[in-house]
């Protein structure tokens, strides 16, 4: 029994593969090769542990004879956190057919989330007979884990449903059913959720805070944002880096800027992740010169940026026309730092020259990129000859995005525009013929904004609020007003939309921002600064239209569309309207 003890020391102590080989070569010599608590803690560090090695893992198992519900374990949780996913389902499958081990708490968590990982949701579905079957379901840590299976594999519903039935919930689960509704794009609901635990007097923990900031970020909640900052700092939870890096997403994300900067510069230890927080924030918002200092600042302290640190640089330098500066970054990827550049970087690349006018240059470097067939660069290439009303160039980016079936509703609208813009009717009609024709559809154009910690959220002529009619009389005063400062509606505003529902006989559709911004201009004292979050970008007469508001008002309007931010105040865009 020494002797075991001895080689199970060795095994807790070990460190690596090299060493490990050794162990098991004492254990060969020593005949303990089948004694059960040896082989388990062999297959669980080769299996589990950062340092083990899964094939060699994948050997010992199928050596070992007699295999209990453990070893099943060991084996089918490595799979679910490999690269293979679908091995840990296939091996738990034979773990049911061989029948000599029945399954428990550590089996289902590790298979459902294989089945997370794989998004199989079949197998979710048959997992949770299983789970109720075998008296499972009352189980905090399989209903949990069972939760987050279906929010992956956009089972959103069942993963409420689970939760609802759960006898007892601990923190972790509270924080798993955040992270569903912020992974389905529900973010104000996962931001309710805050409001029941308070109900129930929970605690919160680093990851309730991580989560919430998160889906803060994603619809521009900056008080609700505020009050976790505040949390966070009470509770002690600054010193937490992954705090820190939310707390930085979520203001920039939120348009403050200083927050952000503030929030950086007060932290005791920061990743590659703060740094990209920090520099992706300052692109999106427009201040590409701004995150190239930050990013000679992370150079110079020694941390080596990734594809997501240049992701922002190019984003930034797009936003601010700086050709020059995103070529070099666009080079410096893969001769400085050996990064393989993205389509996405080649997107920023097709946007930065579109924008500037270069349609040429943008047109070459979607030749140039790994898959000129992604729908993406084309689409990038329609929208700058849009700013720009190329309409020849325009037509052939859509005859790619046709020829390589992902043309859309949005495609269609954004070229209908620009046959409108040029006078080309027949062009107007055409595409209206072919969106009908074909039956094109698409999601309407939506607004979030923040008014007195509650969410709201208005589509593209949205009349189903109860206070709608105030908000109508507010949006005539708001466009009254601001024709008084020089408002002039674009001419083709609303000949053609920015959605398919807004092609009916009801004049009466005002785009969702319009809507949102009228909503606050009601709701909020006078001064107070409004931000918005849109998922599709502003149009022309948005923006126009915005910039007067700002100035009518005096009020500064912070919207984020889906490229960018915009500031507005005293009647001018901190786009310098470049966008």
């Amino acid at each position: 029994m020494s002797k075991i003890n001895s080689i199970l020391s060795l095994l807790q102590g070990c460190n690596g593969m090299k060493r490990l080989h050794k162990i098991h070569a004492q254990i060969l010599v020593n005949g303990y090769r089948h004694d059960p608590s040896i082989s388990l803690k062999l297959l669980s560090f080769c299996a589990v542990s950062i340092s083990g090695n899964l094939r060699y893992a994948r050997l010992l198992f199928d050596q070992m004879p007699n295999l209990q519900t453990p070893a099943w374990n060991s084996i089918i949780r490595g799979y679910s956190q490999s690269h293979f996913p679908l091995e840990a389902i296939f091996l738990y499958n034979r773990m049911i057919e061989e029948g000599q081990s029945s399954p428990d708490t550590f089996t289902f968590s590790f298979l459902l989330k294989a089945c997370e990982r794989a998004t199989a949701e079949k197998k979710c579905r048959e997992v949770h007979g299983s789970i109720i079957r075998t008296g499972f379901a009352s189980d905090v840590m399989v209903s949990t884990n069972l939760m987050r299976c279906y929010g992956g594999n956009e089972g959103i519903e069942m993963a409420r449903r689970v939760f609802d039935e759960m006898s007892a919930r601990d923190l972790v689960a509270w924080n798993a059913m955040i992270s569903c509704y912020s992974q389905a794009g529900l973010h104000d609901d996962a931001l309710k959720i805050y409001d029941e635990m308070k109900i129930l007097d929970l605690g919160l923990d680093e990851f309730t805070v991580v989560g919430l900031l998160s889906s803060c970020a994603h619809v521009g909640a900056l008080n609700f944002g505020l009050r976790m900052h505040r949390f966070a700092d009470q509770n002690g939870f600054l010193d937490n880096v992954f705090v820190g890096n939310a707390l930085i997403d979520m203001y920039a994300k939120c348009g403050s800027l200083d927050g952000a900067r503030q929030v950086f510069d007060r932290m005791r230890r920061r990743d590659v992740l703060t740094w990209n927080s920090i520099i992706v924030g300052l692109g999106v918002n427009g201040h590409g010169d701004e995150a190239t200092s930050y990013f000679r600042r992370m150079l110079a302290v020694g941390l080596r940026p990734n594809s997501v640190t240049f992701l922002g640089l190019l984003c930034g330098c797009s936003h601010q026309g700086l050709i020059e500066e995103g070529a070099e970054y666009f080079r410096m990827m893969s001769s400085e730092f050996n990064l393989k550049p993205g389509i996405k970087h080649y997107g920023c690349m097709v946007d930065l020259f579109g924008r500037a006018g270069k349609l040429e240059s943008a047109l070459e470097m979607i030749r140039n990129s790994p898959s000129g067939e992604d729908p993406v660069l084309w689409r990038t290439l329609l929208s700058a000859c849009k700013i720009h009303q190329n309409v020849e160039m325009g037509e052939a980016a859509m005859t790619n995005l046709v020829r390589i079936k992902a043309s859309n509703a949005g495609d269609c609208i954004l070229l209908c525009r620009m046959y409108a813009e040029a006078g080309n009717w027949q062009g107007v009609v055409r595409m209206r013929k072919l969106i009908k024709d074909q039956g094109i559809k698409t999601t309407p154009g939506w607004s979030w904004i923040e008014v007195k910690g509650s969410i709201r959220r208005f589509v593209v002529g949205d009349k189903s609020h109860n206070d709608y009619e105030e908000i109508h009389q507010k949006l005539k005063e708001m466009i009254h007003r601001a024709a008084l400062v020089g408002y002039v509606e674009e001419k083709f505003a609303m000949t053609v939309p920015e959605s398919l529902e807004q092609w009916s006989e009801d004049s009466d559709h005002y785009h969702s921002e319009k809507l949102a911004i009228a909503f606050g201009l009601a709701k909020t004292p006078e001064g107070m600064t409004l931000r918005v979050v849109k998922n599709l970008r502003v149009c022309k007469d948005c923006h126009s239209l915005t910039k007067f508001i700002s100035k009518a008002f005096s009020r500064e309007i912070i919207v984020r569309d889906r490229v960018r931010f915009h500031h507005f105040k005293d009647g001018f865009c901190s786009c310098n309207d470049y966008w």
